[in-house]
């Protein structure tokens, strides 16, 4: 079994509905997201998948949120946009790429809302 990980960011603020602290009230963090692939084809040059390939499907996943206020995006009407609901929406949103072949697939997404706070996503 092969895992691979790449890394990519985004800038973005938001705020934590009735959060009973200093969350509540509309901040920015400097979001760092790394997709986790896991399988055990490779293809015909040894590859799992291309690095360059998955990093350009995460970086176009992540467009939607670079420079947004995260609670007025459609997803985030009816959920607080915490680093938890973050990672599952970037999840699924990865996860149907058409890049994954045979039994290659995101096998999660780790948030970091902060050096030392993230998160990690897996279905």
């Amino acid at each position: 079994m092969y895992e691979l990980t790449v890394e990519s960011a985004f800038e973005a603020a938001h705020r934590i509905e009735n959060y009973p602290g200093k969350c509540a009230k509309l901040h920015g963090h400097n979001w760092i997201v790394e997709a986790i692939v896991e399988g055990t084809q490779l293809n015909e040059l040894g590859i799992l998948v291309d690095f360059k390939i998955l990093k350009a499907a995460l970086n176009k996943v992540l467009e939607e949120f670079d420079h947004q206020y995260l609670n007025e995006l459609e997803n985030f009407k009816t959920q607080n946009p915490t680093a938890e609901n973050l990672a599952k929406d970037i999840f699924y949103k990865l996860k149907s790429a058409d890049f994954f072949t045979g039994d290659t697939k995101l096998k999660a997404i780790k948030i970091h809302e902060s050096p030392k706070s993230c998160v990690t996503f897996f279905d």
